[in-house]
């Protein structure tokens, strides 16, 4: 099928998955009415807010700009965030979250609730909460209803979101949604609550500890390093198949990067994605090192902060990459590069994708069709990449090719 029948073929299969079933119609009737439900309000402290941001560790990282934004208006207040298990590590190096709660959130990550087990979770995750008291919640993620509605049965007063449905019913200040980086989105709920327009540029940055710069330095001697030896970081894995990029691409990159820079090669990813990098190492000319499932948040962080540059799909590691003032350069598919992009200058944050039609179509599980239908990432090609490399280094390495 040739690339213009295959996207006109994937926008209408994308349009049929986005439109609300009758289901989900029918759960945000049920939600609008159980909105009106008189839930007593709970006495609490005036100077604790809640965030409630359930996803994965790159959409929390674009969210503490905004807990930043909040701090700097309001200093004396106490920010307590409630996120998933994999967030929590990453929160704890921020001074300006005062405490960090977990929470198994229904359709994130293994072991989540599901169905009735998931309006358990909430019955019983809104007691907790009304013991701690809060007088404002904040629900990040803009459809998140299930936080939403959290924070009513926790007998929040005031409660600001996105007015999307589902969610809105719950909301006692619904902001306007607009089509924008995560960045800007999480920014304009925090202005909603602090009153004041931001006073600066968002600045997206992930402080590091000193022990985190201590194991790295160590592990990199293990790998045969010397201190201050040039090394570039690709990140190959991510959460969805239709962003991962072909073996043989990434083994070609490699060995380029390796030889024009004079640089070695560390891939980094889960312990469950070193499987990928045996596959690229397979292919290349050069030596593999890898450090997958090795590193903490932390870590890998400080991993980031000493190399030339990371390259890798759409994934957390590429925000990580970025909130460390490292060049990246990021292969985008199916999601969309305006709200997920990796936050900063584009000069030194470069996104890749390939030119087709269907792209982005926000759809990142395909596992009901063939794969080979979505070549979004696939498509994209090695010249592609090492241009882009090339540019965000510009003035900061030597040229490539």
């Amino acid at each position: 099928m040739d690339r213009e029948r295959l996207a006109r073929r994937n926008q209408r299969m994308a349009a049929a998955l986005r439109k609300p079933s009758p289901k989900h119609h029918l759960r945000n009737l049920l939600l609008t009415l159980l909105a009106r439900a008189p839930v007593s309000p709970r006495a609490a402290d005036a100077n604790r807010l809640l965030i409630i941001r359930p996803d994965h560790l790159g959409d929390m990282l674009l969210t503490t700009p905004a807990i930043r934004a909040i701090k700097n208006e309001r200093p004396a207040l106490s920010i307590h965030v409630l996120c998933g298990d994999t967030s929590a590590e990453l929160l704890a190096n921020f001074d300006d979250i005062d405490q960090v709660l977990t929470l198994p959130f229904p359709g994130f990550g293994r072991g989540a609730a599901v169905g009735a087990n998931a309006y358990l979770l909430t019955l019983q995750s809104a007691r907790k909460l009304r013991r701690v008291g809060y007088d404002c919640a904040i629900i990040m993620r803009p459809d998140h209803w299930w936080g939403a509605l959290l924070a009513k049965l926790a007998g929040i007063r005031q409660r600001i979101g996105y007015n999307l449905p589902g969610v809105a019913p719950f909301l006692t200040a619904a902001q306007t949604f607009k089509h924008q980086h995560v960045v800007e989105q999480n920014l304009r709920l925090a202005e909603a609550f602090t009153g004041i327009a931001r006073r600066r540029e968002p600045q997206l940055d992930l402080p590091i500890r000193a022990q985190d710069h201590e194991s790295i330095e160590a592990q990199l001697a293990d790998c045969g390093l010397p201190s201050g030896a040039p090394f570039i970081c690709i990140h190959p894995g991510s959460g969805a198949v239709s962003k991962i990029w072909r073996a043989e691409k990434w083994a070609a990159v490699a060995d380029r990067l390796a030889q024009e820079l004079d640089a070695e090669i560390i891939f980094t990813g889960t312990a469950g994605e070193q499987a990928i990098i045996d596959e690229i190492g397979a292919r290349m000319n050069g030596a593999v090192i890898s450090m997958a499932g090795s590193t903490s948040v932390g870590q890998l962080a400080a991993l980031y902060r000493r190399a030339l540059v990371v390259l890798g799909p759409d994934s957390g590691a590429m925000h990580i990459g970025s909130a460390v003032q490292t060049p990246t350069v990021a292969l985008f598919g199916p999601a969309d590069p305006v709200e997920f992009a990796p936050w900063g200058d584009p000069r030194r944050q470069a996104v890749v994708t390939a030119p087709i039609a269907c792209r982005p179509c926000r759809i990142l599980d395909w596992r009901a069709d063939n794969l080979e239908y979505h070549p979004c990432v696939r498509d994209i090609s090695v010249e592609r990449v090492l241009l882009a490399v090339r540019q965000v280094l510009g003035g900061n390495g030597r040229p490539i090719g």
